[in-house]
């Protein structure tokens, strides 16, 4: 019996031994489970948090290391979460940001298609009231790439996510400027003349002025197209825009067969600098319809060694 009850001892003992080890273990487990999910949301949500706020505060800087230090922190996020909605969002203002700042076109343009990628993709989960900022600045962004491609393969997705923020009551100074613009780019003259005179109420300048005065003339309505060229030409220290003007008031006076006041216009430019190819373009068309064609292809020729492609003057000389 005695035997039998030490025996019975010895497998209780260890059964408690065995059991106490598997607890043990057991209780490491659920520890080193919670430490890691505690860890995890330490960093989600405080860490996250942080870098959110960080984002915020650099972005209020309105400067070159604001933005740059906007775009390091939400790529960092952005590592780990593709899909941070905050993250997306800052990443494509920062990049379109320091786009404007870039004097290397090619660095510029990589930045803005960052921008692009980023902002489409933070509309797919943004809040509504987000919606109509970031489609603000996707148009801003698609301007931008446009203007520095030298071809307006952009203009329609400007006009569209401008158009789509202003719908959903965002309001930006700049908005008619380049929706203007924009139109003008498409061939939109009534449009572009449109959105010009709105942003003409917000703030008039030189290049506005001129901005308009050539959309009128596209449409044939000289008159109106004068009327703003004379203000450009009043308040203007731009030397270029008013060369710029001048070149196209003569355009105007030979539409309106008022060829020596367009002599007279091409003239003064020349005066003032003999390598303005436009002008030289200018008086031979009017050598043209006058009949001396001899004094009309010297003028030409005298355009294409200033502008060796200068569309007009290749097309006379052909």
């Amino acid at each position: 019996m005695k035997g039998r009850y030490g025996l019975e001892l010895y497998y209780h003992r260890r059964r408690v031994v065995i059991l106490g080890i598997i607890a043990s273990i057991t209780g490491l487990i659920v520890i080193s489970f919670l430490s890691f999910f505690l860890v995890k949301v330490f960093r989600d949500k405080i860490l996250n948090s942080d870098s959110v706020s960080s984002m915020y505060s650099n972005w209020d800087l309105h400067n070159l290391e604001g933005y740059r230090n906007v775009y390091n922190v939400s790529l960092q996020i952005l590592e780990t979460k593709p899909y941070h909605n905050n993250a997306l969002a800052f990443h494509g203002y920062s990049s379109f940001m320091l786009a404007e700042y870039e004097t290397d076109n090619q660095k510029a343009r990589a930045l803005l298609d960052e921008a692009i990628f980023s902002l489409r993709t933070a509309m797919r989960n943004c809040k509504e009231n987000s919606l109509a900022q970031i489609e603000y600045m996707l148009g801003r962004s698609y301007f931008y790439k446009d203007k520095i491609s030298n071809y307006h393969y952009y203009s329609d997705l400007v006009v569209k996510y401008l158009t789509d923020a202003q719908e959903r009551g965002y309001k930006s100074d700049d908005i008619p400027l380049l929706l203007g613009l924009s139109y003008a780019s498409l061939g939109e003259t009534d449009r572009s003349i449109a959105s010009f005179t709105e942003a003409l109420l917000v703030r008039e300048s030189d290049t506005l002025l001129f901005d308009i005065a050539k959309q009128y003339c596209k449409n044939e309505q000289h008159s109106v197209a004068k009327q703003y060229l004379v203000r450009v030409l009043e308040t203007s220290s731009n030397e270029e825009l008013l060369n710029s003007s001048h070149i196209l008031l003569g355009q105007i006076y030979i539409n309106e067969e008022n060829y020596d006041e367009a002599e007279s216009e091409y003239n003064y430019i020349l005066q003032k600098d003999d390598n303005s190819a436009d002008a030289h373009y200018g008086l031979g068309v009017i050598y043209e319809i006058r009949g001396d064609s001899i004094k009309a292809r010297a003028e030409w020729r005298k355009c294409l060694k200033i502008q060796f492609n200068h569309p007009g003057a290749l097309k006379k000389m052909s």
